[in-house]
């Protein structure tokens, strides 16, 4: 987007060219006396959703030709997907129904030469840590977690050093965060931590979810192995519209995983049996067994819309609302994480609950948001209006009052 386009991102703008395309949610949130700042967990979703998942379903209505209709929606999805991340290759995008079954399609990749030896942090996310937890348990994982060694304010902070000093010549696979569900924070030292990784021949994984579509990031110039995320929070998309991404060197080993079907096969729809069957090349080989085909439709708008805003517009309006947000709060005396450096952290804000500030209480007036860990988390966004600022902060410090 040109710099004009960005001096562009004024209320007026927004109210004319972004927040007609969600007219259902805001009507709805309207007559419900609601102020949504839960972006960061559940997307509003726009208004093109229903009418594309209205075309997949029509498409049933056609049974011989209703897969090419599905196939067509998933192969964008898996394009935008791909254009969004910065990996150049789409078919290094893998469809999945939840980051946490990418998560297992990596971990299932690993021959049986004994358990699998994990860097990771207390601080992931909790299907992610139960996951891996469930591994240990099953004694398909050895599991190292980093905790926190710092503070900012009332938050723990991560450090890189720590995580590389945790990094071995027997680590298999490193397993981190971009941006830290309960706090924000930004992984920091992520270049060092892939070359210290894949000098210690190990591999890496980075869970996205917290960054994909509201920072600016290139999969292919980290040079990480994995990534997963999805579509379920900033990208709009719903429930299941997640991903598994693939590195350039993951592709080349032809690795593979036990986690596959018959949409791994070659030729999907040739129902060959015996030994003689061929797998599928690339990305596709890690593919499964029948998908949900709505569930492409459902994912699209919410990608186009980022797309044609463009990630370096939707951070950089993030940051602005957000500074907004905390300091109508300090106005009103709530103590909010101001960040020393705010480009450190993600797309939402957080103040510590105590028994007056907390999710149920804010919801019985109209602010929706949640809590993980202590924190609540608010995250306006492109649909919050400056008067939606105001009628949030005014709650908040009610009740805070």
């Amino acid at each position: 987007m040109s710099t004009e386009a960005l001096r562009s991102w004024s209320e007026a703008f927004l109210a004319k060219e972004v927040r007609p395309r969600f007219s259902r949610a805001l009507a709805a949130e309207k007559a419900r006396g609601e102020v949504y700042l839960a972006n960061h967990s559940l997307g509003r979703m726009p208004d093109a959703a229903a009418s594309l998942v209205a075309e997949g379903l029509d498409a049933w209505l056609d049974p011989e030709s209703a897969w090419d209709a599905w196939a067509t929606a998933s192969e964008r999805f898996r394009s935008l997907t791909a254009r969004l991340l910065g990996r150049a290759d789409a078919h290094a995008v893998v469809p999945k129904t939840s980051a946490g079954q990418g998560l297992r399609a990596v971990l299932n990749s690993f021959g049986d030469e004994g358990p699998v030896r994990v860097v990771t942090t207390t601080e992931e996310f909790d299907s992610i840590d139960f996951v891996l937890r469930r591994y240990r348990d099953m004694g398909r994982a050895i599991v190292d977690w980093v905790e926190p060694t710092a503070a900012e304010g009332a938050l723990p902070l991560l450090e890189t050093q720590p995580i590389c000093e945790r990094i071995s010549q027997g680590t298999d696979l490193v397993v981190l965060s971009h941006v830290y569900f309960q706090t924000g924070q930004i992984l920091p030292g992520l270049e060092e931590i892939v070359t210290q990784a894949h000098e210690r021949g190990a591999l890496i994984l980075l869970d996205m979810y917290h960054s994909y579509g509201v920072l600016p990031v290139s999969f292919d110039d980290t040079k990480v192995d994995f990534a997963i995320g999805g579509s379920y929070k900033y990208l709009r998309g719903g429930p299941g519209a997640c991903w598994l991404a693939l590195g350039k060197e993951v592709l080349a080993s032809r690795r593979t995983t036990l986690d596959t079907g018959w949409f791994a096969r070659e030729d999907v729809m040739g129902f060959t049996r015996g030994d003689e069957q061929r797998a599928a090349t690339g990305g596709d080989s890690w593919l499964e067994s029948t998908p949900p085909v709505l569930t492409p439709f459902l994912a699209l708008p919410g990608l186009e819309l980022v797309l044609e805003l463009g990630v370096p517009a939707i951070r950089s309006h993030s940051l602005g609302i957000l500074d907004r947000w905390r300091a109508a709060l300090e106005g009103r005396g709530v103590p909010i994480h101001r960040p020393k450096e705010p480009s450190a952290w993600g797309a939402f804000a957080v103040v510590t609950t105590d028994e007056r500030l907390h999710a149920p209480a804010l919801r019985a007036l109209g602010v929706i948001t949640d809590s993980r860990g202590g924190f609540l988390r608010f995250c306006p966004d492109i649909l919050t209006s400056e008067d939606d600022l105001e009628t949030a902060a005014s709650r908040v410090g009610t009740l805070r009052a």
